[in-house]
């Protein structure tokens, strides 16, 4: 298997970068609890930059939420941005993350930060909003052609804005002028992810689904 930094920063054999498209409004319609996510997106390339909300509807053990989120990925696929605000009904929370060229993030929570290397973690998976779910795909060439990888990721909760490094593996199921089915594992869960041309999420078993 490739290393994680090669296999992210990789094409697939033959493959072109896709040429940019115009932004995009997409939205989301989630499970478990009850969500609506609505981002606005500019995909090509290697870049992605994404501006979105996310509303989260109660459920038991679960507090209702509202977020906000401004992320970027860097042309080089060495550097990002994310910015991500949470509120519930006693509490607003915020986190920045930015990972620089030299592969260390900064965690900024507004009164606390810290430089992590995650690992070589170059991806952020954000609880409850599938756009982030796109993004290995994506730098991973999986919709492209087939392939897989185990890579380290920073996840981050919702609405607690947790931080924690975990290990996904993504693996090509099929692939179709449509799109692609991709396998997502987590621990011992895996679901099979349906993304479109650009590997933007169209459904997400349990999770999300693209309206």
């Amino acid at each position: 298997m490739r290393s994680p930094d090669a296999a992210e920063r990789a094409l697939p054999e033959g493959g072109a970068r896709p040429s940019a498209r115009p932004p995009r409004v997409l939205t989301w319609q989630g499970v478990d609890p009850t969500t609506l996510e609505s981002v606005r997106l500019l995909v090509g390339d290697t870049r992605l930059r994404a501006s979105g909300r996310v509303i989260a509807a109660g459920a038991p053990g679960q507090e209702p939420y509202s977020a906000s989120f401004e992320a970027s990925v860097d042309k080089s696929e060495t550097a990002g941005r994310l910015l991500l605000r949470t509120t519930t009904a006693d509490k607003e929370r915020q986190i920045s993350l930015s990972r620089t060229e030299d592969g260390m993030w900064l965690v900024d929570h507004g009164s606390t930060s810290n430089r992590d290397a995650f690992a070589g973690a170059v991806a952020v998976d954000v609880a409850g909003a599938v756009t982030f779910a796109s993004l290995p795909i994506r730098r991973l060439g999986l919709h492209r052609a087939p392939g897989e990888a185990e890579i380290p990721v920073v996840a981050v909760t919702m609405p607690e804005l947790e931080v924690a490094l975990v290990t996904q593996s993504y693996r090509t199921v099929s692939v179709d002028g449509a799109g692609a089915v991709i396998a997502v594992t987590r621990g011992e869960t895996t679901v099979e992810v349906a993304v479109d041309v650009d590997g933007i999420v169209l459904d997400f078993p349990g999770v999300s689904r693209r309206v």
